[in-house]
């Protein structure tokens, strides 16, 4: 096994919800390799978000330890954490969580700003158009979202994911607003930047087909990991676009 990006050793957390404490998570050990793209599954509840959010440094466990690249983070503050986040951490979220009145291209330029790294606008504009065209929509570049359709709008999300060169993309049911066909299409994407950029891929869904298109699945149930499988027969998602019936152009 490659060398783990993420590791967690008996990773709890709990909460108070007016009398009652939820255990959300019930000790998860888990390790995820860099370069790998793995699924975490589980029903409404079952605890997977709960993890998504330790995992992206959203939130911290109530006990039990999360090492990214060997250095324990469950303990950092909000502060150190945003830090870290905004170094090693892209998100990718369901409802596509763009700014409504700002473009495209600015959508994608503003993890830069938070970062310190955007100082020079001809370099933002730059980077974010690079990775506009990359996930191909670079002529959409000065569109609103609300000019875009929900697979535009999704791509415009992987590239703000990217703009500052993170080492883990989280993918939150990232097909979840999206049809068949574009579902697809955004999974391809995932896959490719997985597979020739070696960034470390997370998705967390309820879709066991979503699932299918990583190389291994991790499954939560009641706030406990109860299977870790490899896919046996990763999904393609190029081909699985191919086979699809053609369909008119997003507009």
């Amino acid at each position: 096994m490659a060398e783990p990006l993420i590791r967690v050793v008996d990773l709890k957390r709990s909460y108070a919800l007016g009398d009652v404490t939820v255990h959300a998570l019930r000790g998860v050990t888990l390790a995820i390799a860099k370069g790998s793209m793995i699924a975490i599954v589980g029903a409404s509840g079952s605890g997977k978000s709960t993890l998504m959010n330790i995992l992206g440094l959203l939130d911290r466990p109530t006990s039990g330890q999360y090492y990214l690249e060997d250095q324990d983070v469950s303990g950092f503050d909000r502060d150190r954490r945003a830090e870290l986040r905004n170094r090693k951490i892209g998100f990718v979220f369901q409802n596509f969580s763009l700014l409504p009145r700002t473009t495209a291209l600015e959508n994608v330029e503003l993890p830069l700003l938070y970062n310190g790294r955007g100082s020079h606008i001809r370099d933002r504009h730059a980077k974010a158009m690079e990775l506009l065209r990359a996930v191909g929509i670079g002529e959409r570049a000065h569109h609103t979202p609300n000019q875009l359709s929900g697979g535009q709008q999704q791509r415009v999300a992987i590239a703000r994911a990217l703009v500052n060169d993170p080492e883990l993309i989280l993918a939150d049911e990232p097909t979840g607003n999206l049809d068949s066909r574009t579902s697809v299409e955004i999974m391809e994407i995932l896959q490719r930047l997985n597979r020739d950029s070696g960034i470390t891929v997370l998705l967390i869904t309820h879709e066991h087909d979503i699932a299918g298109y990583a190389s291994r699945v991790v499954t939560v149930r009641d706030g406990r990991v109860v299977s870790d499988e490899p896919v046996e027969s990763r999904r393609d998602a190029a081909a699985e676009l191919l086979a699809l019936p053609p369909v008119e152009a997003e507009a």
